[in-house]
C-alpha cells in the first residue's frame, strides 16, 4: 500500500468531482498509465481479473460448446471463466520445471471443435509464446493468456501483454502490483476493444444505444487511484521482492529434494512468487509436513495450486486428472513461500530454518 498521505492527496478531488465510478477520471489516467508501463496498444480496465478473462472471452464470440485448451494448473478463475461462456475446457498438461503449458502437448489436442487456447504465465513464469502463436496460426485459433502473475514482466524487450490476441491480468490485494481489487485486458484490435467495452458496461453503446447483453465490470475511481499510486512504486517494489527471493536462494538452493523455480532465458521477472517443490523420497518430509510445521510458527505458506481445477468438486467425475500426469505430481507436491516487499529477511531465514528442519 502507498503512504496513507499520499493516497488521500490523490482521492481529494474526487469529493470535488463527485465521480465515483463509470471510467472517471482517475480510470481514464490509470489507463494511459499502464498502456506505457506494460508497452501495449490497447487496454481495458475492469472490476476484477476474472471478469477481464470472462468477458474477454465472450468477446471473441468463440462457438457455443467449442473447446478451449487450457491449463489445470491455475487458480479456479480461468477455468471458471471458459465454463461460465459455455466453453468446453480441454487440459494439457505443464511443463515440469517452469510450470507452464507444455506446448508439445497442444497439437495432439486440438480437434474440429477447438477454438482457442488458454495459456497461462504461472509464477511470473512465461509460456512459449512463440509455439503458442505458430500453433494458433496454424490451426486458426484464438489466443487469450491469463496474464495475472505477470505484471510487469517482459520477454525479449516486450511487455508480456503484448503476445497473444488478448492478455489478462489481477490487479487483487495478493498481487505484485494491486488496485486493491481490480482487473485488465490488453489487446491490439481496437474494434475488439469496443466490444469489450460494451460487455463490461450493460451493452451500452451510447448515451441513448443499448445494442448488446453486457454485464456491469467497471473499475471503481477509488480502486483506480490505488492503482496511480501504487504504479508509482511498483518497481521499487519488484527490486525488494527479488532481494527476498535472492536470501531464499542462498538458503535452499542445493538442498536434495528441493525444486526452486528456474530463471528463464530473455525474461525480465517480477519475482511475484517462491514456489518450491519437495520430493519426499529425498528431501525426507512432504510437502504437507513442510506446511504443518510452517502453521506451527504462525507462518502462512500456500499450497498453490492445490488442487488442480480438474478435480475441483464442482467438475466431479467429469475430467480425469491422471491425463495430466505432471500437473498433478506437482500439485500434491508445491508450496508458495511467503514473500512481499517487505518481509523481513532475518524472516526469510527464520522461514528457512523451519524447512530444512522438516528433513528425516
Amino acid at each position: 500500500m502507498p503512504e496513507l498521505d499520499e493516497y488521500i492527496d490523490e482521492i481529494k478531488d474526487i469529493w470535488d468531482t463527485h465521480w465515483l465510478t463509470n471510467m472517471g477520471v482517475k480510470h481514464q489516467k490509470l489507463q494511459e498509465e499502464l498502456k506505457e508501463y506494460l508497452k501495449v496498444n490497447e487496454i481495458d480496465l475492469f472490476t476484477n481479473g476474472h471478469m477481464a478473462i470472462e468477458l474477454s472471452l465472450q468477446a471473441m464470440n468463440l462457438p457455443r460448446g467449442s473447446e478451449v485448451i487450457t491449463t489445470p494448473f491455475t487458480f479456479a478463475s480461468t477455468t471458471h471463466a471458459i465454463v461460465r461462456n459455455g466453453l468446453e475446457p480441454v487440459f494439457c498438461d505443464i511443463n515440469g520445471d517452469d510450470f507452464t503449458i507444455d506446448v508439445s502437448k497442444i497439437e495432439s489436442l486440438i480437434t474440429d471443435k477447438t477454438s482457442a487456447i488458454v495459456p497461462v504465465h504461472v509464477y511470473g513464469n512465461v509460456c512459449n509464446v512463440e509455439e503458442i502463436e505458430r500453433i494458433a496460426h496454424k490451426y486458426g485459433l484464438k489466443v487469450l493468456y491469463d496474464a495475472a502473475h505477470t505484471f510487469g514482466v517482459q520477454y525479449k524487450g516486450k511487455g508480456i501483454a503484448s503476445f497473444g490476441d488478448v492478455s489478462c491480468f489481477s490487479f487483487h490485494a495478493t498481487k505484485v502490483y494491486n488496485s486493491i481489487e481490480g482487473g485488465a485486458a490488453c489487446f491490439r484490435d481496437k474494434e475488439f476493444g469496443l466490444d469489450l467495452y460494451r460487455l463490461k458496461n450493460f451493452g451500452i453503446r451510447g448515451p441513448e444505444k443499448v445494442d448488446g447483453i453486457g454485464a456491469n465490470a467497471k473499475m471503481n475511481e477509488f480502486c483506480a487511484a490505488m492503482g496511480i499510486c501504487n504504479l508509482r512504486h511498483v518497481d521499487a517494489e519488484i527490486k525488494k521482492r527479488e532481494n527476498v527471493v535472492k536470501r531464499y536462494i542462498e538458503h535452499l538452493k542445493g538442498i536434495e529434494g528441493i525444486q526452486l523455480n528456474p530463471v528463464q532465458k530473455d525474461v525480465k521477472p517480477n519475482y511475484a512468487y517462491f514456489p518450491v517443490v519437495f520430493n519426499e523420497k529425498t528431501f525426507g518430509a512432504t510437502r504437507n509436513e513442510v506446511f504443518d510445521a510452517l502453521a506451527e510458527h504462525g507462518i502462512g505458506a500456500r499450497k498453490y495450486f492445490y488442487p488442480l481445477t480438474n478435480t475441483f468438486d464442482c467438475f466431479h467425475g467429469k475430467y480425469d486428472p491422471n491425463e495430466t500426469p505432471v500437473a498433478l505430481h506437482i500439485s500434491k507436491r508445491v508450496l508458495t513461500l511467503p514473500l512481499y516487499a517487505d518481509l523481513a529477511l532475518e524472516d526469510v531465514d527464520r522461514i528457512c530454518d523451519i524447512i530444512i528442519g522438516c528433513r528425516k
